[in-house]
């Protein structure tokens, strides 16, 4: 596996551990309600399944499957056990209501058009179409202060790979051209300083590969020494809305 490769797969799986109990309980208690006691029935599909971190969480709740458009995700699924197919978001390889359930997470704020990832999660589902997790870190929070250009280094970075670094906002609006009346959140995600020590090194490891470096290496270099710094006496706070939504089809 490639080193950049290695990066994105334990970026997406750290994304997962932060967000599974938010998952669980939005299924649980706003999406599947009565019907969460027998969701092993409910059969899912996972859009833009990456190398299948979301399945294996939510596999525990549904029968859920994958489709991605990268052949080496698809493989790093099936070699875990998890069932996957090749396929893109624009026109999926599924007939019409093929699932009780169609979802995405981190996906949409990559694809060139969401309606039309959105429009064909909705042809092939049956009741419900889910993004659990959509950021939007036109809204990130950086403190101290010094920080406050590292939001702007980072949507930069991701508008240069061609991402929509406001998408989080976007979800109620994208559902209603879709014609579906979705309801919007935010998951918990404000880190206690144990947590961000435990998790700064990767943090740091995912802007690197979000930000161009090259493009002023000694600002960069002042960014981290005054996070490191601010982490060192307690007062760096970091958050980065992630926002879900769904709808009854």
């Amino acid at each position: 596996m490639s080193s950049i490769r290695g990066d994105l797969e334990r970026q997406l799986r750290r994304q997962s551990m932060w967000l599974k109990d938010s998952w669980l309980w939005l299924l649980e208690t706003k999406i599947l309600g009565s019907e969460y006691r027998t969701a092993s029935d409910v059969t899912a599909l996972d859009v833009g399944c990456g190398p299948g971190f979301v399945m294996e969480v939510l596999a525990q709740v549904m029968d859920a499957k994958g489709v991605d458009i990268d052949q080496d995700m698809v493989n790093s699924c099936t070699m875990r056990g998890l069932e996957a197919v090749k396929g893109e978001g624009e026109r999926l390889p599924f007939e019409d209501d093929s699932f009780d359930l169609v979802y995405c997470s981190f996906l949409l704020l990559w694809v060139e058009n969401p309606v039309t990832v959105l429009n064909e999660m909705k042809r092939v589902s049956k009741k419900w179409v889910v993004c659990f997790a959509e950021p939007d870190f036109g809204a990130r929070l950086d403190y101290p202060d010094d920080l406050a250009s590292l939001t702007q280094l980072i949507f930069k970075g991701i508008m240069k790979d061609g991402g929509d670094p406001f998408i989080g906002r976007k979800l109620r609006a994208l559902f209603s051209e879709c014609g579906m009346q979705a309801e919007v959140g935010i998951h918990p995600g404000i880190w206690g300083t144990d947590k961000l020590r435990i998790e700064s090194e990767d943090e740091w490891k995912w802007i690197e590969m979000t930000v161009d470096v090259k493009e002023n290496p000694a600002k960069f270099e002042q960014l981290k020494a005054v996070w490191s710094d601010a982490l060192d006496n307690g007062t760096l706070f970091q958050f980065n809305p992630v926002f879900y939504a769904f709808a009854k089809k």
